[in-house]
């Protein structure tokens, strides 16, 4: 549990980037009818991390 602690204290912004990035570089690569595998999963394992490393520190109470 402590980790999620760690994640959403420390590493949530650097993550918050990562998607930013990601949203954008995915847009871009429709609009282009470019393949865009890669910075899916990027984007969806930043934003699940996200998600879950704030709702396990609400969870716990801290």
């Amino acid at each position: 549990m402590m980790i999620f602690i760690f994640i959403s204290i420390y590493l949530t912004p650097v993550l918050g980037i990562v998607f930013c990035l990601n949203l954008v570089a995915v847009i871009k690569k429709v609009k282009n009818g470019q393949p865009a595998g890669i910075n899916t999963f990027l984007l969806t394992v930043s934003f699940v991390m996200i998600v879950w490393s704030i709702g396990v520190t609400a969870s716990i109470g801290v």
